[in-house]
């Protein structure tokens, strides 16, 4: 594999931290590639801005024209380029973070808001059907996607029944919106629980069931989602009627319930 790992976290002494160092170690030890973007580190600037597009101040913003513009031209932003660069090169995206607020931290948003642009993740057409290319048939599409993330939580908590949402609903706008959006595979996310109580044996488990997630990735089935053209939706993106029995929500979306999350 060639693994483009994307990790956000502020400091490296944190339990993300040392599980990202695991999961080098453990892909080097099995003769694969990887390349890191660990946005703290980089100072990543998560704020989108005209000045990433080589656009005129002067002009009206129109953000996604614009920054297609300077993809097909080639007026991108360097920091926004290299981070395309190793994408293009990568079969497989790992998503690391912590859990705050129910989502994603913001400089790791904002590294999707500048990186995944019209032109280079999006913005394919059928010549048939005239239909957009997306959610399971995008520009990046063959590439393969898992979320790893740590919640303070409980693991219980994070479950169907649970207080704070199933986590694969949480992880709905970045798993479905984003991932799958733009024709990536996506995987079961991996939750590490209890991350503010962990204790040696609970690393030591955590760091076993990801070095396990780690040597399945090329052959783990992914989430079950749906097809945009493939009969499922009609021509406004609603459920087809044959679908009229599916469930509401995020669950329509799968053609059958994903995977309970295990810990």
């Amino acid at each position: 594999m060639k693994v483009l790992w994307l990790f956000a976290h502020p400091d490296q002494r944190s339990l993300s931290g040392a599980l990202k160092n695991e999961g080098l170690r453990f892909l080097e030890a099995h003769g694969h590639q990887h390349q890191v973007s660990d946005l703290y580190a980089m100072k990543w600037n998560p704020v989108v801005d005209a000045a990433d597009y080589d656009h005129d101040p002067a002009d009206r913003f129109l953000v996604g024209a614009a920054s297609e513009r300077a993809y097909t031209g080639g007026h991108l932003s360097p920091d926004i380029e290299a981070e395309q660069q190793k994408l293009t090169w990568a079969d497989t995206l790992i998503v690391q973070f912590p859990l705050w607020w129910y989502g994603m931290p913001a400089i790791l948003k904002g590294w999707f808001d500048r990186v995944f642009i019209k032109g280079f993740a999006f913005g394919l057409t059928d010549p048939a059907s005239g239909r957009p290319r997306r959610y399971g048939d995008g520009r990046l599409t063959g590439k393969r996607a898992m979320v790893i993330t740590t919640a303070g939580a409980r693991a219980a908590t994070l479950g169907p029944r649970g207080v704070n949402g199933e986590l694969n609903d949480l992880l709905f706008p970045l798993q479905h919106g984003t991932l799958w959006y733009t024709g990536m595979s996506v995987l079961p996310p991996l939750l590490i629980p209890g991350a503010d109580r962990t204790t040696p044996t609970a690393y030591a488990t955590a760091a076993t069931r990801l070095r396990d997630r780690l040597l399945t990735l090329p052959t783990t089935t992914p989430l079950p989602f749906r097809h945009q053209n493939t009969g499922d939706y009609d021509d406004d993106l609603l459920l087809s009627p044959h679908l009229t029995a599916a469930p509401t929500g995020p669950a329509a979306h799968y053609t059958s319930p994903p995977p309970a999350i295990h810990v």
